[in-house]
C-alpha cells in the first residue's frame, strides 16, 4: 500500500463547511503547490519558515481559486517526517476537489486510507502501537476513551512493551552466542537468572492481559444489564435513565420480551444499559427465549442491576441474587420505595440493597449513576496500563505461550538451540505489539482501517 511519492488527501470530514483541509505529504510536496500559490506579503513558499501559516490564494492561469492559509511542516519535523503542506481553504466540495485535481496533475498521487501515519510510522515517528491509537483516538466518543487513546498514543504502554521485549533479547543474544560457540560446550546464559525473568514478564504480560477487559468496556461502552422479576421497574429506569421513553413500561407481567438496548455518556464514560425480559418460569415459548436472553446478557455485561420490588416481601431475594450468572458486579437497587407507607422500613428483605430508588425520582436516578461511575473508577484505579487492542492482546497471548515453552524447555534442560526457538517466538510476537517484528500484510492490515487523510 505504500509508494515513496508525494501523497495528497482531504483531512477535514467530507461534505459541505466552512472550512476544508488538505494536506500533502511527500518529497515534492513544495514544488508542487508552488506554482499554485501566491503569499500575500510576496514571500515564495519555499522561503516561508516550518510551522509558520501564511495567507494566500491558489490560482491557475491567471484565475483565483480560493483563499487560503498554507503551513508547510518541514522534514523531519512532521507528523509523517517528510515535507508535510496543509492548505485550509473553504469546504466548497468544488474547491476541495479542484485543488486535489491540481495537484494530482502536477505529480501528486492520492493517499490510500492510514498511509500518512504509516509514513509517519516508517520514519519512526511512532511505533505501531502508538499509530493504532490514532485511529482509537479519533474515534473516541468518552473521556475513558480519549484518555485511554491518549496515554497509547504518547507512548506509556508501548515503552513498558519495549522494555520487556529489550530484558529478552539480552538473554536470547546470549543463547545465541552459545550457539556460536557449541563445539566448545560454553554457557554464557545463566539458566537460574532466565527463569527469574522469565516468572517477572510472566507476571507482567498476565497483568497487561487481565487489563484487557477493563479496556475493552471503556472503548467500546460498559454494558450494564438491567434484571430481576417482572414488573420490577426495569423498563422504567432505563427509560429514566435515557430521560427517554425508550421501553414499553406495563402493569402486565412478561411485557418484555426481548433485550432493549441504549447508550448514554455519563462523567466521560460511556454506558450501555440493557433492558431485559423478567427472570421467571414460563410456559410461554416467546418469553422463554426473552428469559434466555437476559441471562446471556448477564453473562457479558460490567455491572448487573438487580432490581427488586419495594413493596412485595420477597423471603428469597438472598438466594435469587447469588444465583445469578455473570462476571460482572452485582448492584441490588431497592426500586418503588415511593410506594412504601410512611415510616416502613426499607431493609424488610432477606438482603440490605446498594441503593434505594424511585423511577421518577430525578436524584434518586443521578445517585444510581454517580454509583456507577464511583464503582467504575475504583475498579480502573490499579490499572495504569490499559491494554484495549485485540491484536495487542492476541501477541500478549501467543507471549505468555512462548515464555510457557521456555520455562518446560528450562525444567527439562534441552539444548539452547531448541530454547531459542521458543525465545524467538516470544520475541516476535512482543514486537507485533510495537512494530519491532512486522511484515507488509500485518501493516496493510492495521492501516488499511484508518480514514482517508489520516
Amino acid at each position: 500500500m505504500y509508494n515513496e511519492g508525494t501523497i495528497i488527501a482531504l483531512s477535514s470530514p467530507q461534505g459541505v463547511g466552512a472550512i476544508g483541509v488538505l494536506r500533502l505529504s511527500g518529497p515534492d510536496a513544495v514544488s508542487i503547490i508552488s506554482p499554485l500559490f501566491e503569499a500575500k506579503n510576496g514571500i515564495a513558499l519555499s522561503a516561508i519558515p516550518s510551522h509558520q501559516a501564511t495567507l494566500g490564494v491558489i490560482h491557475l492561469d491567471g484565475q483565483i481559486l480560493d483563499e487560503v492559509v498554507l503551513t508547510p511542516f518541514l522534514a523531519p519535523r512532521s507528523y509523517t517526517g517528510e515535507t508535510v503542506i496543509e492548505i485550509s481553504c473553504h469546504g466548497s466540495s468544488y474547491i476541495l476537489q479542484r485543488l486535489i485535481q491540481l495537484c494530482i496533475d502536477r505529480g501528486a498521487q492520492a493517499a490510500q486510507a492510514g498511509e500518512f501515519t504509516l509514513r509517519a510510522f516508517l520514519n519512526q515517528k511512532m511505533d505501531l502501537s502508538q499509530a493504532e491509537a490514532v485511529s482509537d483516538l479519533i474515534a473516541a466518543e468518552s473521556a475513558g476513551a480519549h484518555q485511554l487513546a491518549l496515554q497509547q498514543m504518547r507512548g506509556g504502554y508501548s515503552k513498558e512493551i519495549k522494555q520487556l521485549r529489550q530484558q529478552l533479547l539480552d538473554f536470547a543474544s546470549l543463547i545465541a552466542l552459545e550457539l556460536d560457540f557449541s563445539e566448545e560446550d560454553v554457557t554464557f546464559a545463566d539458566r537460574s537468572q532466565l527463569e527469574q525473568l522469565l516468572q517477572s514478564l510472566e507476571a507482567k504480560l498476565k497483568r497487561l492481559a487481565e487489563s484487557f477487559t477493563q479496556g475493552s468496556v471503556i472503548k467500546k461502552g460498559i454494558p450494564v444489564a438491567i434484571v430481576g422479576k417482572p414488573n420490577a421497574g426495569k423498563s422504567s429506569l432505563l427509560n429514566a435513565l435515557l430521560n427517554e421513553e425508550r421501553a414499553i413500561v406495563s402493569d402486565i407481567a412478561g411485557t418484555t420480551r426481548d433485550s432493549i438496548e441504549d447508550t448514554m455518556n455519563i462523567d466521560g464514560f460511556s454506558f450501555r444499559f440493557i433492558d431485559t425480559a423478567g427472570l421467571r418460569n414460563t410456559t410461554d415459548i416467546v418469553e422463554a427465549i426473552g428469559v434466555e436472553k437476559a441471562k446471556a446478557k448477564m453473562e457479558t455485561a460490567r455491572f448487573i442491576l438487580y432490581l427488586y420490588d419495594a413493596t412485595e416481601v420477597n423471603l428469597d431475594l438472598e438466594k435469587e441474587v447469588a444465583t445469578l450468572k455473570g462476571n460482572g458486579e452485582v448492584i441490588v437497587i431497592q426500586n418503588k420505595i415511593d410506594l412504601l407507607p410512611v415510616g416502613h422500613p426499607f431493609e424488610k428483605n432477606s438482603i440490605h440493597p446498594h441503593l434505594s430508588i424511585a423511577t421518577h425520582d430525578h436524584k434518586k436516578i443521578e445517585e444510581l449513576k454517580r454509583f456507577l461511575v464511583n464503582a467504575l473508577e475504583n475498579n480502573f484505579s490499579n490499572s495504569d496500563i490499559i491494554v484495549s487492542n485485540m491484536r495487542h492482546y492476541t501477541a500478549i497471548q501467543k507471549t505468555l505461550e512462548a515464555l510457557s515453552a521456555i520455562k518446560k524447555g528450562l525444567s527439562e534442560q534441552i539444548p539452547s538451540d531448541l530454547l531459542s526457538i521458543d525465545l524467538n517466538v516470544a520475541l516476535d510476537a512482543l514486537g507485533e505489539i510495537t512494530g519491532e517484528m512486522n511484515t507488509e500484510d500485518l501493516l496493510g492490515n492495521i492501516f488499511s482501517k484508518f480514514c482517508i487523510g489520516k
